[in-house]
């Protein structure tokens, strides 16, 4: 079985000069993931509004920031991209791709949109005709071959404003298997489960309203997903449960990584430069028990859950740093909750500040400043 597809998230870094705190915060996040996770990570992500004005100096920041990984970095457009009226100097300076584009990453196909291009500027996020189609064949091959699917946009499709567009991406999700709708724009950390599709957002780097600045860790390992954020303070090896699911995130009864039986397979990813000495696992209140490398940085163990609740993973590396995760495991109640399943934040999951989703929704969309 394929490896589980692993990236960091980076959110919106709305950069203006280089004097400014966000564009020190956007070097040191690089820092930290070239020195530490570049070895762990397949690419990293920026969700838009990466330069605040959309200028050819912005870019340039962020180009010289990026250049500094030796990754895979993905860049998709946000309305302040779009804030000169063209994405000339997105495409030019940045160098970013076209889009829309699909790439296959671990078995996951990757499709990366353009919401802001086809608007006006602003927040006016639309597919328009030609990418709702070429969307909707990619999914619909991606089907035929039972391909699992991940959406990278700026927002959540609910924002979408061209006639039709919104109910047409809602009716993709739930036909096809799209497993993931990865954002921006909301510049909070959210996470919403509609009962077939995650969708996760990050908070921004550039216009930060709540809690400490970071970046988030996503996993999907077969059809589950995975979501952390990591700060700047946050030391240790990266402990990231890929399977099975916190409750929070579990939305399939039939699969055993939704909704575990007795017997589990527990599959973890550990995110760190160093040797790691020692991974074990405790099931509720029990004795540690050892997991095992399958490959690097990958851990495994078989678990007898009999009506288990918890599960805590802790790494350990060779100077005696540690790291550790914990899920609550789902139950059927859990999966049973109705669901709005609109493209919206209406399944957005309650405050669940041991990953830093505060609930606050303190952005410019919600309760924030009107940047």
């Amino acid at each position: 079985m394929t490896d589980p597809l692993v990236y960091a998230h980076l959110g919106d870094l709305h950069l203006t000069t280089e004097t400014e705190e966000n564009y020190r915060d956007l070097l040191a996040i690089v820092d930290v993931i070239a020195r530490d996770f570049a070895g762990s990570l397949d690419f990293v992500y920026l969700p838009g509004d990466n330069a605040d004005n959309g200028t050819r100096a912005q870019y340039a920041l962020v180009r010289r920031a990026i250049e500094r990984l030796q990754l895979p970095v993905h860049v998709i457009t946000g309305d302040h991209d779009m804030e000169q009226g063209s994405l000339e100097a997105f495409h030019g300076e940045l160098g970013a791709s076209r889009l829309p584009k699909a790439v296959d990453v671990k078995g996951v196909r990757c499709l990366f949109l353009d919401i802001s291009g086809p608007g006006t500027g602003g927040p006016d996020f639309r597919l328009g005709a030609e990418q709702t189609a070429w969307l909707e064949a990619e999914l619909a091959t991606a089907a035929a071959q039972g391909t699992r699917c991940a959406i990278f946009m700026h927002t959540y499709p609910a924002d979408l404003r061209g006639g039709g567009e919104t109910a047409a991406i809602n009716a993709a999700l739930a036909a096809r298997e799209v497993l993931l709708v990865d954002m921006g724009h909301t510049h909070y950390n959210e996470l919403a489960n509609d009962g077939r599709t995650i969708f996760s957002a990050t908070r921004s780097t550039g216009q930060i309203e709540e809690g400490p600045v970071g970046f988030s860790i996503v996993s999907i390992d077969r059809r589950a997903v995975s979501w952390r954020f990591r700060t700047l303070t946050d030391e240790g090896p990266l402990v990231v449960i890929t399977a099975p699911v916190d409750r929070r995130l579990a939305f399939d009864p039939d699969d055993p990584d939704h909704l575990p039986g007795p017997r589990c397979e527990l599959r973890v990813s550990v995110l760190w430069p160093r040797p790691i000495a020692s991974c074990s696992c405790v099931v509720d209140e029990g004795a540690p028990q050892p997991l095992r490398e399958t490959s690097p940085g990958r851990w495994t163990a078989k678990l007898d859950l009999d009506g288990a609740a918890t599960i805590v993973v802790e790494a350990t590396d060779d100077r005696g740093a540690t790291g550790r995760e914990t899920i609550e495991l789902a139950s059927a109640a859990d999966l049973a909750v109705e669901r709005r399943a609109d493209g919206s934040d209406a399944d957005a999951v309650a405050a669940w500040e041991a990953r830093h989703v505060l609930g606050t929704q303190l952005g410019p969309n919600r309760n924030g400043r009107k940047w």
